[in-house]
């Protein structure tokens, strides 16, 4: 889903501003990227016990039925897409930021950038996967996450912040002084 959303996302904006993105697209998605780092420290997580996230609980409650009712993989892999789209308005300013800085790049370099987001994307997954591989109970790492929500949720938005003031810099700040 984070490929399909990210090319799909570059496609549309290089079919829209071609390979130069104006400021004031930049500073836009900068000031986007603000507001959902500020939301992540509001809203992220529930304030009941556990790592709920903010998304409905209609919703949350159907993928958490769904989860334990799937018996096939192409049904999990189908519930694990869906899922993102109740991350969509956390994710969707990161996804304009990416796809802004794709569609810059040279076309030989435009594929590998996608696959390096992919990747990083996943990079919490992959810790995961190293862990549970390793020999830590899921258990173990879920309580970890449960009782370290606040300081992931103040990790998370702190880094959306600093990736918004090295966009800023470098973007807005750096074409008017002539750096770009």
């Amino acid at each position: 889903m984070t490929v399909l959303l990210l090319s799909f996302t570059s496609l549309v904006l290089i079919r829209i501003f071609g390979s130069v993105t104006p400021q004031v697209v930049w500073a836009a998605v900068c000031g986007l990227l603000v507001g959902v780092a500020v939301s992540i420290w509001l809203f992220y997580y529930r304030h009941d016990k556990g790592t709920a996230l903010w998304i409905p609980k209609a919703f949350a409650n159907y993928l958490n039925n769904r989860t334990k009712s799937t018996k096939l993989s192409s049904e999990a892999f189908g519930l694990g897409l869906s899922s993102v789209v109740g991350e969509l308005l956390f994710i969707i300013a990161p996804i304009l930021i990416s796809a802004l800085v794709l569609i810059q790049l040279p076309q030989a370099w435009q594929l590998p950038g996608i696959a390096i987001y992919t990747v990083i994307s996943m990079f919490s997954l992959l810790i995961v996967w190293v862990l549970v591989g390793s020999g830590h109970s899921l258990g173990k790492i879920q309580k970890w996450r449960e009782s370290n929500k606040y300081f992931l949720q103040f990790v998370s938005g702190a880094g959306l912040i600093v990736l918004v003031l090295f966009v800023y810099a470098t973007e807005i700040l750096g074409s008017a002084v002539g750096f770009n």
